[in-house]
């Protein structure tokens, strides 16, 4: 009998070549070649089993989606209200950052609530769940456990179901098709198992979740096709040495894809965080000088955090630029702005920056108060402890406009703070800031003019 033909495909990419070899060609990574048994080849569809399509007029109105809310206010933020019936929602994070937690929560509230919801475990066997049940005091909770990972198993248990509302896969990385020779985990299990699951889910019209594995870059794990067919994919972040996790949404095609949901790790689990700025500025000392508060915005929630940044001599060699939480690129520039346009000489002292409390920045807004804590440090002067900062800096130096100005101010605020450094607003045609009462302003054009009032 003559050999089935094979492929040699990439774990890491998903790419296919020909032979094997040592480096992908598609992503770059190594050792990541494994050949696999090529699929059989699809039978002629038969003619008369073809139905013409029907066009409809792009104008027209249609019901938004129902939703199911899980009981997380801030898991339901970023799914934009709760799940959807049919919907696919990928669930990525590092090991141990609390995914499973996390899950097995919102899973407790809504069967709770009285729906049915499945959960299937392929990593742990059925007594660790309810071992993590009994920790979180989930246990009295009427969700459907297995331990599994034969998805032809569990596709049958899912048929003899009814009314399902949720179900959870957790991990999609441990499933298998037995149609297939490859093991769980390569490319070709990974992107089958999903299509299964998620051709199922759209068929009985339940919610799926399916946890996914990262990489150490922080992707996640399998073939890039898995993230266009789910619907939302949901990254979990935060370092597990810290109390703090961040839930941000990547896609959503039910909602919008920059809101984050804010959680705390403690000894009976995850544990939402309604106001995460008081918690972020909960430790903050306003008399140090290299600290300052950025006001910031993800998605619809205002968020204050402080930003840190410390200098210290370079006796000699290339200076030391270490950042944490923010753009390593956008800190550069940031550093020869400050140098070239404002006269402070950073060329022979290592800079640290750190976002505290975990939270990575990724808006420019930031830029203003950065520079800020720089400048701070540089001159050894603390800034106001009752001000905050937001503001995109170009580079000559200008103070750029930014979003949504007056959501910023009004958490400020609410927290306490009594003034704001902010850009200066020109004369085309803006309408006047409305800044909340007790709120001072103090409008700059010029990153100089920063500099000036911290070294005066």
């Amino acid at each position: 009998m003559a050999r089935p033909p094979a492929r040699f495909v990439c774990q890491s990419c998903g790419a296919v070549t020909a032979k094997w070899a040592g480096r992908c060609e598609g992503c770059g990574a190594w050792n990541t070649i494994v050949e696999e048994p090529a699929a059989p080849a699809a039978g002629r569809a038969r003619a008369a089993s073809a139905r013409r399509i029907d066009f409809v007029a792009l104008a027209g109105a249609t019901a938004p989606p129902p939703r199911a809310a899980t009981g997380i206010a801030e898991l339901d933020r970023v799914l934009g209200g709760g799940l959807v019936p049919g919907s696919a929602v990928l669930l990525g994070g590092d090991p141990g950052i609390g995914k499973s937690t996390l899950l097995l929560q919102a899973a407790a509230a809504l069967a709770g609530a009285g729906r049915r919801v499945l959960y299937v475990s392929g990593e742990e066997a059925i007594e660790q769940v309810r071992l993590r049940a009994r920790r979180l005091d989930l246990a009295a909770a009427p969700l459907g456990l297995a331990a599994a990972i034969n998805l032809r198993d569990i596709a049958a248990g899912l048929e003899a179901e009814s009314d399902i509302a949720l179900v959870v896969i957790d991990s999609i990385q441990t499933m298998w098709l037995d149609s297939l020779e490859s093991a769980p985990g390569s490319v070709s299990q990974v992107r089958a198992a999903a299509f299964e699951l998620i051709r199922l889910a759209k068929a009985r019209g339940f919610a799926l979740v399916l946890v996914g594995h990262v990489t150490k870059d922080g992707a996640i794990a399998g073939p890039r096709v898995l993230e266009h067919m789910v619907d939302a994919v949901l990254h979990f972040e935060g370092d597990r040495g810290h109390q703090f996790r961040i839930l941000r949404g990547n896609k959503n095609r039910f909602g919008a894809t920059d809101e984050i949901g804010v959680f705390e790790m403690t000894e009976r689990g995850l544990a939402e965080v309604a106001n995460p700025s008081a918690l972020f500025l909960a430790e903050r000392r306003g008399n140090v000088a290299g600290s300052a508060v950025f006001a910031g915005l993800e998605g619809t929630r205002p968020v204050l955090v402080e930003v840190q940044a410390l200098l210290a001599p370079n006796p000699g060699g290339a200076p030391r630029r270490a950042v944490i939480g923010w753009e390593p690129g956008r800190l550069a520039m940031l550093l020869a702005v400050l140098e070239a346009r404002c006269g402070l000489r950073l060329g022979a002292s290592d800079v640290w920056l750190n976002i505290a409390g975990g939270l990575r920045i990724a808006e420019p807004a930031a830029d203003l108060a950065v520079a800020a804590a720089i400048a701070s440090a540089a001159a050894d002067r603390p800034t106001d402890p009752g001000r905050v900062y937001f503001g995109e800096v170009g580079l000559s130096g200008e103070i750029r406009q930014v979003a949504q100005a007056e959501a910023r101010l009004k958490e400020a605020q609410k927290l306490g703070f009594t003034a704001a450094c902010l850009p200066r607003r020109v004369a085309r045609g803006n309408r006047p800031l409305a800044a909340p009462e007790g709120i001072a302003l103090h409008e700059i054009g010029h990153l100089a003019d920063l500099v000036a009032g911290l070294r005066a």
